[in-house]
């Protein structure tokens, strides 16, 4: 018989916390099963990561080594004084 102190908001609070503790377990579990089965074996894609460095996801593109293209943009005297005169501006603290 639950304590006289509990109510009832704590009571279906662990009745719910509980649950999702069940239904996170049995989605964790399908989870690793289905990525168990075939070739694309959870446990083969760690091996393989782990022994070559490489990773077994064949599907994904491959990744860039060097930083995108910078975008420049040529300003007029009007507009490089107004961004000079922000600057100023923000320098000053105002």
């Amino acid at each position: 018989m639950p304590d006289e102190h509990v109510s009832i908001l704590q009571s279906l609070g662990v009745a719910v916390l509980a649950f999702a503790a069940v239904v996170w377990t049995l989605g964790l579990i399908r989870l690793v099963r289905r990525g168990r089965s075939g070739a694309g074996s959870l446990r083969l894609a760690f091996r393989t990561l782990w022994y070559t460095g490489r990773t077994p996801l064949r599907s994904l593109p491959h990744q860039r080594q060097f930083p995108p293209h910078l975008e420049y943009v040529e300003l007029t005297p009007t507009e490089r004084d107004a961004f000079a005169g922000l600057v100023r501006q923000l320098s000053d603290g105002r």
